[in-house]
């Protein structure tokens, strides 16, 4: 018994919860001493990245090279060029059309229907309105959309606090709805825990990251509604309600303001880590209470052409949905003059392009024969 237990260590847990609890003494050194030595180089290799792993005191790092040979897990966005996962503050004045312009962008995911000409990803939605009763939310969306429904929008007029109950609430829900990609919280003060710091930028900059983790950890996008100040700013993303914290720790931020409060015009700040700066000018429609783009300031950036996409799309498709073998073999078959290593860099890098565009899973993997490559064609309805 004592023996299996000198061979074997638990792996540590990964991201905040990963502190680990081996005593000062045990070392990478004294853990490998106790280890079998294996005779294959890339056993040995993978042995000595697990002991690393191990040692409290060892910084996780990731090379270049090392990036580029993996796959991270895809984040297509909800809606092209505007809304993408993670967590997003959408702040604006009081009782200015936060709440119908949620109801619309909620509905129209819910549904995958475009929004202004862009497209949109389908999903489950979880809409918390916070300030809001169900018949005023019966009302709004049927002045709004009329009798055509979606059953995978999904609403609460109440929830816990984060950190008192919200976590479980929100988690519970993404389990029982696997499919679920937008959740709405109507407002971010409506979930704030009560305490005497709670607008310092430490607590502000928790908050965001405690939903952040979840978002992230999900797949799914997080919008927070949120106030903006009266005072004004040079930068207007300085209105927004509370520290720089919020700002800080968020993915990206929508600020909606009218010039005049009786004006039936808005326009509609967009910042965030995956798109680029924008404008939209909005105009509400006084019947239907819905958002109506008018014009964009900017047009919305696009990823350049990736050639080498199209050239596997033409032998990954529903009549040859299947693929598997070596990078050389797959550049015999695409018939190019290219590096094993850097068709599989480039492949690796644009994975994600690669799904949400052609619709071809890939995946590479490595073992002591070498490297190789996976594709599978998604059909599509």
């Amino acid at each position: 018994m004592s023996e299996t237990k000198e061979k074997t260590a638990q792996i540590p847990a990964v991201g905040a919860a990963g502190e680990q609890s081996f005593p000062n003494n045990i070392t990478v050194n004294n853990i490998a001493e106790k280890a079998p030595e294996f005779n294959d180089e890339f056993l040995r290799e993978e042995q000595r990245r697990l002991f690393r792993l191990l040692d409290p005191h060892y910084l996780n790092t990731v090379s270049m090279t090392e990036l580029y040979e993996n796959v991270y897990q895809s984040k297509p966005p909800l809606i092209d060029g505007m809304l993408y996962p993670g967590v997003q503050l959408f702040a604006g004045p009081p009782k200015l059309g936060k709440s119908f312009f949620m109801a619309q962008l909620a509905y129209h995911v819910s549904k995958g229907t475009p929004l202004w000409g862009y497209p949109v990803r389908r999903g489950t939605v979880l809409y918390l309105a916070l300030e809001d009763d169900y018949g005023r939310l019966q009302k709004r969306l049927y002045q709004m959309f009329g009798v055509e429904s979606t059953d995978n929008l999904y609403f609460s007029v109440s929830a816990g606090q984060i950190g008192n109950g919200l976590d479980e609430q929100l988690e519970n829900f993404v389990r029982e709805h696997p499919d679920t990609v937008l959740i709405i919280i109507d407002t971010l003060q409506k979930v704030r825990e009560m305490g005497g710091d709670k607008y310092s930028y430490a607590n502000d900059y928790d908050i965001i990251t405690r939903l952040k983790n979840f978002a992230d950890s999900k797949g799914i996008c997080l919008i927070l509604v949120h106030h903006t100040r009266k005072q004004q700013a040079d930068d207007p993303y300085d209105m927004i309600s509370g520290t720089n914290g919020l700002m800080g720790a968020a993915d990206g931020a929508f600020l909606l303001k009218k010039e005049k409060r009786t004006a039936n015009a808005a326009t509609l700040d967009v910042s965030g880590r995956d798109i680029q700066d924008q404008r939209f000018y909005l105009k509400r429609n006084t019947e239907r209470l819905i958002w109506e783009l008018e014009k964009i300031e900017t047009e919305p950036w696009r990823e350049p052409p990736e050639p080498l996409l199209a050239e596997v799309a033409k032998h990954i498709n529903a009549e040859q949905p299947d693929w598997e073998g070596t990078s050389t073999e797959f550049i015999e078959l695409l018939g190019l003059d290219v590096q094993p290593n850097t068709l599989t860099y480039k492949l690796n890098v644009n994975a994600g392009r690669l799904l949400d565009e052609y619709h071809i899973q890939y995946s590479s993997s490595r073992n002591h024969n070498g490297r190789k490559v996976k594709f599978h064609y998604e059909q599509t309805e």
